[in-house]
């Protein structure tokens, strides 16, 4: 195969991966809108109309464990493509439904489909990154297209319930996306994917061992500290805001928008910013800034909250792809797919608790802004944990061995 060629292949899977983490955000991201329809159509509680969100990450958090180790064991390509093909499948789906437990049902099938994917195209960045600083750089760049997606889906479903017409077209549009890019992701020359030299078996039970890792633990409850912290936004900053009748009501009528154009924003812009300051400071610093508009909106209420949750999309933004791309870096190529399934599994059960948690507490206690008291403490928790990772660093050897595997391949370990 020419160099050239080569070339050309890799750039087409990269802007493929891109593509696909847009469409899935799309759905996924899109909940915090479509949730106050839901409510008035079914007549549901906060804590009912919150499956729509927590059904899905649950199945993507089983999914991520269950199925992390295929990418390793079938390789990048054919589990990409499951995904994909169970993704469309579910989408096309929703044409049929007219009741809540059947809609719930299908997201439990997205979320399978979605975890199948990711795991894949986790592993699959590392087999294109040449060390552990490209991986970071490109997947702040993938996160940085879910943030479109994550944009363009509430612009959809905003845009049909002004023109009068069901929400459940955002999923017949994101599966017809979504069979476009399988048929364009079955003809391209996936990268051979690098083999495990002890020959130890690729199955669940690895998997499973993985978990009593340190590094996988910890990159994954720090994830999970964030996640739960970010999801109390897109889910249930809409609710909370219909509380404000200050002079900026433009701002809280777009402020999920404005969080989601922050977030894509920044992450695009974090290869810059990471190849010009330490990436843990960078982690520190933006944490303890997500702290500070989460507290400011817990004492200040909606007339601050309008301004400081959108905000906070900008610092938000580089944590999660950062730490999710440390967290895989701290281990070989060839366990790549095993512990990014292990990551999502701790990503999506954040995910599926955080706003399940805060529905709960809105309804015990008569109004959303409890659940926002625990996001805060959530926040708070993610502050220490990033401030102690830059003042001890404890997965600095780590990951420098691996850099430096990566670009000496042949050096034994």
């Amino acid at each position: 195969m020419s160099t050239a060629y080569e070339t050309h292949n890799l750039r087409l899977i990269r802007w493929l991966t891109f593509l696909m983490f847009t469409m899935f955000a799309m759905t996924t991201d899109a909940v915090g809108v479509i949730i106050p329809e839901i409510i008035k159509d079914f007549g549901l509680s906060l804590t009912q109309a919150s499956a729509f969100h927590y059904a899905p990450m649950i199945a993507i958090a089983f999914s991520g464990i269950a199925f992390g180790f295929l990418a390793d064991k079938l390789g990048r390509k054919y589990t990409i493509l499951i995904g994909l093909g169970i993704f469309a499948l579910s989408c096309f789906l929703f044409s049929l439904g007219h009741n809540f437990e059947f809609f719930v049902a299908l997201l439990l099938l997205l979320g399978c489909a979605i975890g199948i994917f990711k795991t894949g195209a986790l592993a699959l960045i590392g087999d294109i990154s040449t060390d552990t600083r490209e991986h970071t750089r490109t997947m702040n760049t993938v996160e940085g297209f879910f943030g479109v997606g994550a944009i363009i889906g509430p612009a959809i479903v905003a845009y049909l319930l002004t023109t009068q017409v069901s929400w459940i077209y955002l999923y017949l549009v994101a599966g017809g996306i979504c069979v476009l890019l399988m048929l364009i992701a079955s003809c391209v020359q996936y990268p051979r994917a690098q083999q495990s030299n002890d020959h130890e078996k690729v199955d669940l039970r690895r998997t499973i061992k993985m978990l009593r890792n340190p590094y996988a633990g910890g990159f994954s409850a720090m994830i999970a500290l964030y996640v739960a912290t970010e999801v109390a936004i897109y889910v249930w900053m809409p609710t909370f805001l219909k509380d404000y009748d200050g002079n900026w009501q433009w701002l809280a009528t777009y402020a999920l928008t404005i969080f989601f154009v922050l977030r894509a924003g920044g992450r695009f812009l974090g290869a810059w910013v990471l190849l010009r300051f330490e990436w843990s400071l960078v982690m520190a610093v933006f944490s303890a800034a997500i702290f500070l508009c989460f507290i400011g909106s817990a004492l200040g209420g909606p007339a601050l909250a309008v301004f400081l949750f959108p905000l906070s999309g900008l610092f938000m933004s580089m944590i999660y792809p950062t730490l999710n791309s440390k967290g895989i870096s701290c281990f070989d190529k060839h366990e790549h797919g095993s512990v990014a399934g292990i990551i999502l599994f701790f990503t999506a059960l954040a995910a599926a608790l955080g706003p399940l948690l805060m529905g709960l507490a809105g309804d015990l206690f008569g109004h959303v802004k409890y659940g926002f008291y625990m996001a805060t403490a959530f926040a708070a928790l993610l502050c220490i944990a990033l401030c102690y990772n830059w003042l001890r660093k404890p997965a600095e050897a780590r990951l420098n061995r691996e850099h430096q595997s990566q670009l000496c391949p042949e050096m034994i370990r």
